[in-house]
């Protein structure tokens, strides 16, 4: 009589022997292949020496990423010899979803996904090795793969010591890379460089390169959830592979399974643009989470912060304190008068006196300073349709801020205060846990996976309450704010303040290079709007008048922050005027022109019945000319284009006030010329006529 279970697995194992031969082609040692939609990109994944897995991406047929491998190190061994393919499936998916705030209100996620299962041939011994998915998700436009461990006898708990991840490019030779260095003390606020490829050492993600042939990739992760950040290292030859952030005290990463890694990406375009126009990352996550969060707005902002970093007040208290009711008022007089939405106020709680960047322990974050009345200033707020920004700087004493969080919550969400921004000051690996009250504390890293899980929960908790998240010295962004649309934005780079005191400030290039780097992975707060044109003790920054208010349009945020002293804007009305009718929160996006580091031209479209459109360009340390065709308008509609743009003669050090206002009639089927000087840009209104 038959076996049954013998039958059973010859039925599975001819099952899996025929799927593999249908995808087989005829290169030896592929073992699956899986194409794009459109069929612009292919992903092949091969098995190597020694059963090996190997990866590779072509476009339209030729090569973009050269075979990389696949795999670990984990706590008992490596995890990449010895796999075989034991089964694979692959599916297509097409919807359009909407984001509740965002670049676009409309998102298309359209894929051909590919699971391959793989299993490591049974030590001796053993019944069973260690199982296995890698999924592919291919678009257009890019690829995502991620590895995904199912419950399984042989391993019931993964301590990943490293990915074996490999990104070989296919054409090293004359490729450039524009990247900051990873695991350096000031996080991720250092400046771009550009180097060939082979001059990487080991480089924060987003990493974006331009190969020979004008080919532009981005390799970033989407979806970082449980897991230890990843950066980018150069290995053998040009090639460059994983490195996880490392744990305080033990693997980057331990989990249960079962489990899923964080998406790998690999966002391909012909020109610097398509990166920027690109919705990978964001499809690459979980749907919303948390449900309506139509009570967060987007808006502009105002508050108590240049001031701070110009040194003419103080966080802590004395006479120079800027957090006090007084100067508060002031601020919501202000924005009431403008329609600025929030009022943000930094130090207005104690443990701002002495050296706070040493000891966040001493933060009390559900009291107010004696000369802060949070109560009254939120009720006075509300009565001019304000409301108070909250501000949580943990300094790092990251665990003695968590037992804080439900009360401090509670505090805000009581005086009507619905977005917060968290900090984390210190040195990069000086974040401090303690996992109970007394205990020994642990050093641990901003990316790594004890502080992505700590995100999560502060945005957690924080929707509970109906309170939005802008994080500053955060975790990077990996498009979880479409699973948690509360997490509004970011810091994450160098903002305006470096360009107030840092040595070397922000040089006139930085914005034109952020488009195509770090705002790849999301929204940036970074804080624009100085029409003083200087920082502390007078410095001039790199940067015209009118490159400010481009900036709006530009670097993108949900929450922007109109970011000078209300007195500067004052002696600058033109100007402010732009800042005062820009919208922050667009039915459509669109990168028109630009070249990492040199100049980006970006048109938006607000959300609303309105139908004004916006565009800004911003330039770099050399004048730029160039003509834009104005198609993205909306066809047969005459608009009244209000210009805001450098001077003939701006120049971000000679002259950077030189400043022109001017309108004109466009439509659709119009060009229009832009001029940017050195440090310059341009803003434009576009408001339809009837």
């Amino acid at each position: 009589m038959p076996d049954p279970a013998l039958h059973a697995r010859v039925l599975a194992a001819t099952a899996a022997l025929l799927a593999w031969a249908t995808a087989l082609p005829a290169t030896a040692g592929t073992l699956a292949r899986v194409a794009s939609p459109g069929g612009a990109l292919s992903v092949i994944v091969e098995s190597q020496h020694e059963h090996r897995l190997a990866y590779r991406v072509e476009r339209n047929g030729e090569p973009v990423i050269a075979p990389s491998r696949l795999g670990f190190l984990l706590g008992d061994g490596r995890l990449e010899r010895n796999l075989e393919l034991v089964g694979q499936t692959q599916r297509s998916f097409d919807e359009t979803w909407e984001q509740p705030w965002g670049e676009r209100r409309l998102t298309r996620n359209r894929y051909n996904e590919l699971r391959a299962r793989f299993a490591e041939k049974a030590p001796a011994g053993k019944d069973a090795g260690r199982r296995f998915d890698v999924v592919f998700r291919v678009y257009d436009d890019g690829v995502g793969f991620r590895y995904e461990f199912p419950e399984q006898p042989a391993m019931d708990e993964v301590r990943i010591r490293a990915e074996l991840t490999e990104f070989a490019l296919a054409e090293p030779a004359g490729t450039a890379a524009w990247w900051i260095p990873a695991f350096e003390w000031n996080r991720e606020e250092y400046l771009y460089r550009r180097t060939p490829l082979r001059e990487i050492g080991t480089a924060q993600t987003p990493l974006t390169l331009r190969t020979g042939e004008g080919l532009h990739v981005s390799i970033h992760e989407a979806a970082l959830v449980d897991y230890a950040g990843m950066n980018l290292a150069r290995g053998d030859g040009d090639v460059l592979r994983a490195a996880l952030t490392p744990g305080g005290d033990g693997p980057a990463v331990i989990r249960a399974t079962p489990f899923a890694t964080p998406w790998r990406t690999i966002q391909v375009g012909a020109r610097a643009g398509d990166l920027a126009e690109s919705s990978l990352i964001l499809n690459l996550n979980e749907p919303n989470a948390i449900g309506d969060v139509s009570w967060f707005v987007p808006a502009k902002y105002v508050g108590v912060w240049w001031s701070l970093h110009l040194e003419t007040e103080t966080w802590g208290s004395g006479p120079r304190h800027g957090a006090t009711t007084a100067n508060t008022k002031r601020y919501i007089d202000f924005a009431a008068a403008n329609g600025f939405r929030g009022v943000l106020v930094e130090g207005w709680n104690p443990g701002w006196d002495g050296d706070w960047f040493a000891n966040g322990w001493g933060f009390d974050f559900t009291r107010a300073m004696p000369d802060f009345d949070l109560r009254g200033l939120a009720r006075y707020a509300a009565g001019k349709g304000v409301h108070l920004i909250g501000h949580h700087e943990t300094a790092c004493a990251v665990s003695h801020y968590e037992r804080q969080l439900p009360a401090a919550l509670d505090l805000y969400a009581r005086n009507g205060v619905d977005v917060v921004k968290t900090g984390y000051v210190c040195d990069a690996g000086d974040i401090q846990r303690q996992d109970r009250a007394g205990g020994p504390v642990v050093r641990e890293w901003h990316e790594g996976h004890w502080m992505s899980n700590h995100h999560l929960r502060v945005v957690e908790q924080a929707a509970a309450h109906r309170i939005a998240i802008n994080a500053h010295e955060p975790i990077k962004d990996t498009g979880l704010r479409r699973t948690w649309p509360n997490w509004v934005s970011r810091e994450g780079a160098r903002g305006m303040e470096f360009a107030a005191w840092a040595d070397p400030p922000n040089p006139p290039e930085h914005e034109a290079t952020l488009v195509f780097t770090r705002m790849l992975a999301g929204p940036m707060d970074f804080t624009p709007g100085i029409v003083s044109l200087q920082g502390r003790n007078g410095r001039p920054l790199r940067s015209t008048l009118a490159k400010q208010l481009a900036l709006y349009v530009v670097l993108y945020s949900p929450i922007q922050m109109v970011a000078d002293l209300p007195e500067h804007y004052a002696r600058q009305p033109e100007a402010f005027r732009f800042i005062q009718d820009v919208a922050v929160d667009w039915e459509d996006s669109r990168v028109l022109a630009g070249e990492v580091g040199q100049y980006a031209v970006i048109a938006r479209k607000a959300r609303g019945d309105g139908g004004e459109w916006f565009l800004g360009g911003v330039g770099g340390g050399q004048p730029r000319a160039l003509e834009v065709d104005l198609g993205f308008l909306d066809a047969g509609r005459r608009y009244r284009a209000e210009i805001y743009r450098d001077g003939d003669d701006a120049h971000w050090e000679r002259a950077p006030f030189a400043f022109v206002r001017q309108t004109r009639e466009v439509s659709a089927d119009d060009a229009m010329p832009l001029r940017m000087a050195a440090g310059g840009g341009v803003a434009i209104r576009f408001v339809p006529l009837p």
